[in-house]
């Protein structure tokens, strides 16, 4: 060997990548990785099932108890009213629980081969599951933890949890899987199999298999065909997704994959899979159930509340049909009968016809809670439109204490004297020009005069003084959410709201300026044990001293407008009126209504009512002149005087006192209030009246189309608080309706919805009526 080659050859091993005893080295720190790696992902797993387990033991010594009573009983959710009485349980069909000696094989395996196929195998706990919904839920699959859960598990959750997302923990979970356990040592398979197919929600308010049975088909479960019970099996999982009269696609593509999963099951061979398939949904269906319909007639009474009852329960993640809640509620049971039999009868208020609509919200103004609904009336069936949360109607002018003057003694600190101009006024870029019913002009006037008889183009004037912000914010606070980019001029007369939202805004009027949501359950009382308890959260949402003002301004609307008919000395309130008319095009008579509205109050109660049709463009479905537009005051009246004088409510009826950040004063000869030691700009009735007098009047604010009017000494005196009583409108003459306004409802849709005003050359509103553009472009009427 040369000296080179040897020299090659001696190389030192750490310049040669290729060297054995390199290799070696790399081999041996390999192995030295995968040993720590493994070591540390063996600790890391040990430790994981040493916490889990302590976490297991930990949260399974909480779980709650369950007793052979609560297992055989049912999950229905009660409501109870105020004082503690049950009126109303989910179901409107007796239960009817079956022997396990009942329940036809074929029923069993239907459920087991769809629910949990390894049933028979388990002790409680499907490990194979819960690792599958386990990777379901990492991966983002909708089957989660819920995925995990066997039959035993469901019968546990049905028997002492709810399907509230607040349920849905690994807390939960722990002694869900704890309580199915120590469940299969107790009870047998087939046991639990019939403790769980008597207690499950079958849709249609029917709970159990065997009343379901009856329901559907009008059969004891031993009769049943195989695609009968698989239609029957197949229910649990989405009762109303997969009710045969509603859905009847989605209810027989459900029970063919019952059917499916019967034959991958042995349950069924695949040709009878096929011939069970070709049966129709409907053979042997039933379609007629007595049984509810009685049922469904007692809960009519209380229908729109129990509806809203139900929708905040779900909105909180509950359901009720399923979690078997007690639930304690605000409803005034005895106010809420008066109110349907003022609805439905004919003894306070004369109803011109059947179809004739009424909705009614009653709030407790101190803190937010419903205590009566009417969400209609000469309801054929329950749980059909709630009006008193419906928002698509037009409120006429009950919107100007929320959209107008509200604001404007918010932001503005106006005083109830505030100098006003009803004179021409055109909408800004528009030829459209705004009338009041009468087509007159009362020239300057209070603001307090323009609320009580609902003059329209001081309300927009108002509004345009305060600014679409503002007036946004304002509504926003109020519970009735708005976009400043949202609003036009004519949403100062008129704007979409359910009786809910008003009573709920015309409620921080009263209380002095804060503002309460509307809410229903005061309490829930879960299976487990569990308490939850409602409180009413309130959100400052003005001044008191603006509240103050509004609610002395609404209280001249009950002395001073044809409003007066509700007036009474043994109890003080205020509210506002709101008509809204017809479209000036409409086939309908002069002075018709579509929608009419008073949203009152007292220290006691909040009444917020509505009347007219569900189609008021169908012919003869309007609000004629006269009675007809009488008849939300009529309700409320009516309702009022029997929460304030009944004694079923410890009410209050004391007048509302000035705070101390409101100053009275004596102006035009009227006791007026003003905010104590605020800055604003009052022009003054002499200025306005200076600039009425012969001279051309700047009647748009903003620069539109000036003209002159003169007013009539008459009116002068009026504004200076000289009126004769003929201009103070009279209870119920013609006359009277028609100075809060008239005008003529839009043709498509309510009037002065939020949008663009029309481009029509005039509109006629009053408030008493005012017509309004809406927000297609043609002309409609919206006010009172």
């Amino acid at each position: 060997m040369s000296d080179e080659s040897s020299r090659v050859s001696r190389q030192d091993p750490k310049k040669n990548p290729n060297s054995r005893s390199q290799r070696q080295k790399k081999t041996n720190n390999s192995k030295h990785y995968w040993r720590n790696g493994f070591i540390t992902v063996a600790v890391v797993g040990v430790l994981g099932v040493t916490v889990g387990a302590g976490m297991f033991t930990y949260y399974a010594s909480s779980a709650p108890k369950i007793t052979d009573s609560a297992l055989r009983g049912t999950s229905q959710t009660q409501l109870l009213d105020s004082s503690g009485k049950v009126f109303y349980t989910t179901g409107n069909q007796t239960r009817e629980v079956a022997k396990e000696s009942e329940i036809p094989d074929s029923l069993k395996e239907a459920v087991v081969s769809i629910e949990d196929k390894r049933f028979y195998k388990h002790h409680g706990v499907d490990p194979r599951r819960i690792l599958g919904a386990t990777f379901a839920n990492f991966t983002g699959s909708s089957l989660g933890l819920q995925g995990g859960s066997t039959l035993t598990q469901q019968l546990v959750k049905l028997t002492v949890f709810s399907t509230s997302s607040a349920d849905q923990t690994l807390k939960r979970k722990a002694q869900e899987a704890y309580l199915a356990v120590n469940l299969e040592k107790k009870y047998s398979k087939d046991q639990i199999l019939t403790l769980y197919m008597n207690k499950v929600y079958m849709g249609n308010g029917v709970y159990g298999m065997k009343t379901a049975a009856e329901y559907y088909f009008g059969k004891p479960l031993d009769k049943l065909s195989t695609p009968q019970i698989a239609l029957i099996a197949g229910l649990p999982q989405s009762p109303s997704g997969y009710d045969p009269y509603t859905n009847p696609k989605g209810a027989k593509t459900r029970r063919d994959t019952v059917l499916t999963a019967m034959k991958e099951n042995n349950v069924i061979s695949a040709k009878q899979l096929e011939e069970y398939k070709k049966v129709p949904l409907s053979s042997g269906l039933q379609i007629d159930h007595p049984d509810s319909e009685k049922s469904a007639e007692s809960a009519k009474i209380s229908d729109a509340y129990i509806s809203s009852t139900l929708s905040e329960l779900q909105k909180m993640g509950y359901d009720p049909t399923k979690d078997g809640l007690k639930v304690h509620t605000n409803l005034n049971l005895d106010v809420q009968k008066k109110a349907y039999d003022i609805a439905n009868g004919d003894a306070e208020v004369q109803w011109p016809s059947d179809d004739l609509q009424l909705a009614m919200t009653v709030a407790n103004p101190k803190n937010g809670k419903v205590i009566a609904q009417i969400g209609g009336r000469k309801n054929d069936t329950t749980f059909g439109l709630n009006r008193a949360q419906q928002t698509t109607r037009s409120s006429g002018s009950t919107a100007k204490p929320l959209v107008d003057y509200g604001p404007a003694v918010e932001h503005l600190n106006w005083p109830t004297y505030r100098a006003l101009n009803d004179t021409p006024y055109t909408y800004p870029g528009t030829n459209t020009k705004v009338y009041d019913f009468d087509h007159k002009f009362d020239g300057p006037m209070t603001m307090r005069h323009a609320v009580a008889q609902s003059r329209n183009i001081p309300a927009i004037r108002a509004y345009e003084a305060v600014g679409s912000k503002d007036a946004a914010d304002f509504m926003t606070k109020l519970g009735i959410k708005t976009k400043a980019e949202n609003l036009v001029p004519s949403n100062a007369i008129g704007i979409d709201v359910s009786t809910e939202q008003e009573a709920a805004a015309y409620s921080a009027f009263e209380n002095g300026g804060t503002y309460y949501k509307p809410y229903y359950v005061s309490s829930i009382s879960e299976q487990n044990g569990d308490v939850k308890d409602i409180k009413p959260v309130g959100q400052r949402a003005m001044k008191t001293s603006t509240a103050f003002l509004l609610t002395s301004m609404m209280k001249s609307v009950v002395t001073d407008s044809y409003a007066n008919i509700v007036n009474t000395p043994e109890y003080a309130q205020a509210g506002k009126t709101g008509t809204t008319g017809y479209a000036d095009d409409a086939k309908v008579p002069d002075g018709a209504a579509s929608d009419t509205w008073f949203t009152g109050y007292t220290k006691t109660a909040t009444i917020s009512s509505w009347t007219g049709y569900d189609e008021p463009n169908t012919p003869g479905h309007y609000l004629a002149s006269g009675d007809d537009q009488m008849l939300a005051l009529q309700s409320y009246k009516a309702l009022m005087n029997y929460i304030m004088t009944s004694g079923v409510i410890d009410a209050d009826g004391s007048d509302w006192t000035a705070p101390s950040s409101v100053k009275e004063v004596n102006k035009y000869g009227k006791q007026e209030f003003e905010v104590r030691g605020a800055s604003f700009k009052d022009p003054g009735l002499a200025k306005l009246q200076a600039q009425d007098d012969g001279k051309q009047s700047s009647s748009n604010s903003i620069g539109n189309s000036s003209s002159s009017t003169i007013l009539n000494p008459d009116t002068r005196d009026a504004i200076r608080g000289e009126s004769s009583s003929s201009r103070q409108t009279e209870s119920s003459s013609q006359q009277t309706i028609t100075n809060d306004g008239q005008a003529t409802p839009a043709t498509s849709s309510s009037a002065a919805s939020v949008g663009q005003p029309a481009s029509s050359s005039s509109v006629t509103v009053n408030e008493q009526q005012s017509s309004a553009p809406t927000n297609n472009g043609s002309s409609g009427t919206a006010t009172q």
